[in-house]
């Protein structure tokens, strides 16, 4: 019976094509997330972020004192210093040991100074994946809004194919009746293959943008692939676009690149303590143990010392601290801190670069959001006035008193203007939602 049922089930699944293409219906949020979680550059950046995570912690680890062991193995042939102090001429092997413990006590500030500094690069490598997170949302985003461009495009060349193979039905029945001349036929055939040329390059757009949905989402572009279309809230010449200072205010809080220049800022001045702390006395705790054994040590009855009392009696244990201090060294000192003066003056220069070319991109979004504002409201006008006038060449046509080129000529005016039309309602949408994304809010349709 479960078997049954399990046919059943594939073979209503298989004989419902709605319900397979439906499984492949995409959202922006879908395609959107499925990036962040795919996308190789993503990927790449989380590694960055790890990498940058593991210099941290091996600098922080650098204060602890470092212990090592050492043992060597040497062959003496001729005069050789005896364990009674004397110098005999023979032939020996000497194994030593030794442990030795390191602690930096002193080092110029510089291992606080590198640890301050990386912690201030890894939040900037957050940033730099927040960034290219955000690059691939708004990518992703235009051209989502491409696809539904096309889409509507291809809705607006079928409709006018329909209305002109409609025409020519009409045309037909009066040449055959007698009431119109062949030529009118021919002519609006002619309007009707352009406009089959149009359907057609509309289509291609379709599915160029859909193919480049596809590449950004690093997917295998499939027949079934499709979007999700949203229903988006009617546009009115009233509608309002936030002023480009509160974007650009709002952004300069929200924006990785903004965040990102301003901690690689911070950090170089980090890196200018370290290198002026290269001036500094540096001072190292150290402490070892030293062991040797060599098998022709012997007693003064001449027998050998065995291996456990030479340990023992050989054992030899220090501490003490070295200070090094720079005294000269070649100016290498001199011209790194010059060198870390100017990162932190390029880096500076850096994050007001940022600032101004945020404060450019914002304006701009604003400006392309007005122009497509007005154009989507004049087009507006543009449709309504060429929808009037093509219905009146229509009826006009009917009754044989316009001729097939002003009728065209009325519908193709009707075409392009829809397409305007069109154009400007899906760019004026992209810009709104890039405006609102530069004031962090998430970006949905």
């Amino acid at each position: 019976m479960k078997r049954i049922l399990f046919a059943l089930t594939i073979t209503l699944v298989g004989f419902n094509p709605s319900l397979i293409q439906a499984q492949q219906v995409w959202s922006l949020e879908k395609c959107i997330n499925y990036a962040l979680d795919n996308n190789i550059k993503i990927k790449q950046g989380a590694i960055a972020t790890e990498y940058q995570k593991n210099q941290l912690q091996q600098t922080k680890f650098s204060r602890l004192p470092s212990l090592n062991g050492q043992t060597s193995q040497n062959m003496n042939f001729g005069r050789s210093l005896t364990y009674d102090n004397t110098y005999k001429d023979i032939n020996s092997s000497e194994t030593d040991f030794g442990l030795g413990v390191s602690l930096p006590v002193f080092q110029g500030f510089q291992i606080s100074n590198n640890i301050s500094e990386l912690e201030l690069d890894l939040q900037a490598s957050v940033e730099d994946l927040s960034k290219a997170k955000s690059d691939i949302s708004v990518n992703i985003a235009s051209t989502y809004l491409e696809i539904l461009f096309a889409k509507d495009l291809v809705l607006v060349s079928t409709n006018q194919l329909e209305i002109t193979r409609l025409q020519i039905k009409q045309i037909n029945e009066k040449v055959e009746a007698g009431s119109l001349a062949k030529g009118n036929l021919l002519d609006i055939e002619a309007q009707a293959a352009g406009e089959e040329l149009n359907l057609v390059n509309a289509k291609n757009q379709l599915q160029l943008a859909k193919l480049k949905l596809a590449q950004l989402l690093e997917l295998s572009l499939k027949e079934s692939f499709d979007i999700e279309t949203p229903s988006f809230p009617e546009i009115s010449a009233q509608a309002s676009i936030v002023a480009a200072n509160e974007v650009y205010n709002a952004a300069l809080l929200t924006r990785p690149e903004i965040k990102g220049a301003d901690l690689r800022f911070q950090s170089s001045k980090f890196q200018l303590k370290m290198a002026q702390g290269l001036q500094y006395p540096t001072v190292n705790l150290y402490a070892n143990v030293y062991d040797t054994y060599n098998n022709k040590y012997t007693d003064r009855d001449g027998k050998n010392i065995a291996f456990s009392d030479q340990l023992k009696n050989n054992q030899r244990k220090g501490v003490g601290l070295q200070m090094n201090i720079p005294i000269f060294n070649k100016f290498q000192t001199k011209y790194q801190i010059d060198n870390a003066r100017l990162q932190v003056l390029n880096t500076g220069l850096e994050l007001e670069g940022a600032k101004k070319l945020l404060r450019s991109d914002v304006e701009t979004a604003q400006t392309n959001a007005i122009a497509a504002l007005n154009r989507f409201t004049s087009n507006q006008k543009a449709v309504s006035a060429m929808r009037e006038a093509f219905r009146y060449s229509s009826e006009k046509f009917a009754v044989g008193l316009v001729n097939t080129v002003e009728y065209n000529t009325a519908k193709t005016k009707l075409a392009k203007a829809e397409s305007d039309l069109l154009q400007a309602k899906y760019e004026f949408i992209f810009r709104t939602k890039i405006l609102d994304f530069y004031r962090g809010l998430p970006l949905v349709l």
